[in-house]
């Protein structure tokens, strides 16, 4: 009897016990991949039209800066913004 008495005692005292939760990142963490989630859409953004109405006649708009200089630019780097966000410690990684 004594036995069950432990047993209930250590399964209420476990009881009390809240789990604690954490993110995987900080805060600034999600602020940075925002950012590069946000360079990515606008390099997307920047590479639409250039289409032509009439399929004979060629635009050459689709080779403009634009779309072959400034765009993957803004792709590229809201990519490495992201892997920046992804590798840079935490606080708690630092201590």
């Amino acid at each position: 009897m004594n036995k069950k008495n432990n047993i209930t005692k250590k399964t209420s005292a476990s009881a009390n016990v809240k789990p604690t939760f954490s993110f995987a990142f900080e805060r600034i963490n999600y602020i940075i991949m925002l950012i590069g989630i946000v360079l990515i859409i606008i390099g997307y953004v920047l590479l639409t039209g250039g289409g032509s109405d009439n399929p004979d006649v060629f635009n050459d708009d689709l080779f403009n800066f634009r779309r072959l200089v400034l765009s993957p630019i803004f792709i590229v780097a809201g990519f490495v913004v992201e892997i920046y966000a992804i590798l840079k410690k935490t606080k708690k990684e630092e201590e």
